[in-house]
């Protein structure tokens, strides 16, 4: 009832509510009473059992004795039959040790002293007849005092054999006691142990668990979702706090995206304002140097062609910004679906590269035999092979190698490279190379977002892209692209990679 009381007490208080493991320290401080309990109480036990057991021993010694004092009488009666004299010390040594072992029983000593009594009288008859040589065996008197002091010593027997019988029944309860003690202990300590790891899962692992499946779907991108565990201990505190931090998280998140978002429109609307003027005047620079207005000397045309490259290289600029709005819009969804023909690619992207390059280089390539067929837009694969070649071409030193390459990477994707000898990268720009507006040291880009445009083109398509490189020994750009079973897993893998972002 106690231990009862206590955990009702417990469970209602306030400290154990707002502490983590103060309900396990407090059920725990409950499981050791218990024990301490049935351990004191296993002691009290022995120690009545102890006694009930000497009980029984001193009732079996007064049981011996007694027989042995009626065996005393019957030896001194069966010797005066026969005409000797029989001492008394048998009976007397018994009678004194019967006598020392009832001493704490008043009912038995009075029944001794009656039959130290009638003894006394019938050894008195006894002596009277053998003095006056009476051989007369039927005298009532001493036939009679034999047979009281015989029935005196049965009673004392059957006295002890009813107080043998009730200590030993005392002795089988405690025994039962015992067992019933043993047993409710042993239950109460199993509930209390089934409690303890019921409320361990309900306090700490379902909670943690909880926590480890939301911060899954927070890593996941899922900012909106939230922890549903209420309480005022150290995990109801701490999910407070992490659902606070979630929700700041997903507003900034959000209203980054939508300054993004507008970033986007902005550079996307003037991007698209320049192209027009930018066309324009370049239209207009042609005609002037074909001497459309009246003749051209060549320090002018020097001066036009300088105009007419800072305007290609403006209008190269705007397409690159256009490019990737379009694809920060999600124009992956426009993306064409066709086998891609490798060399058709390489010739193609090499023809334009030489054609814009005022240097001769040498331009190798090779396509591995049996290759599995990759699905994607060409135009836009071969927009970002011209995009690596072109950065190739910027960093290497005329009549210098570029190899191209297509091969098979496992059994699932096709790896594109582009290997030129120029100055290679340094290790902390290769992690960088691949968002906007960064470029390598030593690699003399323009506006930086090339490489981010290839990036975007690749995911688009599934694959994934990067450099390897070593300082001072050229670098190999790749993009790897996944080998799809047909035209329409390609387009249900697109599709998903979609609505993912």
């Amino acid at each position: 009832m106690l231990a009862i009381n206590l955990l009702r007490f417990l469970a209602t208080s306030t400290f154990l509510r707002t502490r983590l493991f103060a309900p396990l320290y407090a059920s725990f401080f409950v499981l050791v009473l218990l024990i301490v309990g049935q351990q004191a109480l296993n002691i009290w036990i022995v120690y009545l059992n102890q006694q009930a057991v000497n009980s029984v021993n001193h009732t079996l010694l007064v049981e011996g004795e007694g027989e042995r004092l009626l065996n005393a009488v019957i030896d001194e009666e069966r010797a005066a039959l026969q005409g000797h004299i029989q001492g008394r010390s048998a009976f007397r040594s018994s009678f004194n040790r019967l006598y020392n072992l009832v001493e704490d029983n008043p009912t038995q000593l009075k029944q001794l002293d009656l039959i130290n009594h009638l003894h006394t009288q019938w050894q008195s008859q006894l002596g009277e007849k053998k003095l006056f040589g009476s051989t007369n065996r039927d005298i009532p008197t001493e036939k009679n005092l034999f047979n009281s002091l015989r029935t005196q010593i049965r009673v004392l027997l059957l006295r002890e054999e009813i107080l043998l019988d009730e200590r030993k029944h005392r002795l089988q309860q405690l025994y039962n006691f015992n067992t019933a003690v043993n047993i409710f202990s042993t239950v109460l300590i199993l509930l209390g142990i089934a409690c303890n790891l019921r409320l361990l899962y309900r306090r700490v692992e379902f909670p943690l668990r909880n926590l480890i499946k939301i911060g899954d779907l927070w890593q996941a991108g899922q900012l909106e979702a939230q922890l549903g565990y209420s309480s005022g201990d150290e995990i109801g505190r701490l999910t407070e706090v992490l659902n606070l931090m979630v929700s700041k998280a997903s507003q900034r998140q959000k209203n980054l995206k939508i300054r993004n978002q507008q970033l986007e429109d902005l550079i996307s609307a003037i991007s698209h304002d320049i192209r027009t003027p930018l066309l324009a005047t370049r239209t207009t620079l042609d005609s002037m140097m074909k001497g459309a207005f009246g003749s051209v000397n060549d320090t002018w045309r020097e001066v036009f062609e300088e105009y007419r490259q800072a305007n290609e290289d403006l209008l190269k600029l705007v397409e690159v910004l256009l490019n990737v709005s379009r694809y920060e819009a999600g124009y992956s969804a426009q993306l064409n679906c066709e086998p891609l023909n490798w060399e058709n690619i390489f010739v193609k992207t090499i023809a334009r590269i030489k054609a814009c390059s005022q240097h001769n280089f040498i331009f190798t390539y090779e396509i591995s035999q049996s290759l599995p067929t990759v699905y994607g837009d060409e135009i836009e694969i071969q927009r970002v092979l011209q995009n690596l070649l072109d950065n190739a071409v910027r960093v290497s030193e005329p009549n210098t190698n570029i190899f191209l390459e297509v091969a098979t990477l496992g059994e699932t994707q096709v790896r594109v490279s582009v290997r030129d000898y120029g100055p290679g990268i340094a290790p902390q720009d290769k992690e960088k190379l691949f968002y906007r507006f960064v470029q390598g040291r030593g690699r003399r880009g323009k506006s930086g977002l090339g490489l981010y445009l290839c990036r975007q083109i690749i995911e688009a398509h599934g694959g994934t892209i990067g450099v390897e490189s070593s300082f001072g020994e050229g670098s190999t750009f790749w993009f790897a692209l996944p080998v799809p079973l047909d035209k329409a897993e390609f387009s249900i893998n697109r599709c998903m990679r979609r609505n993912h972002a």
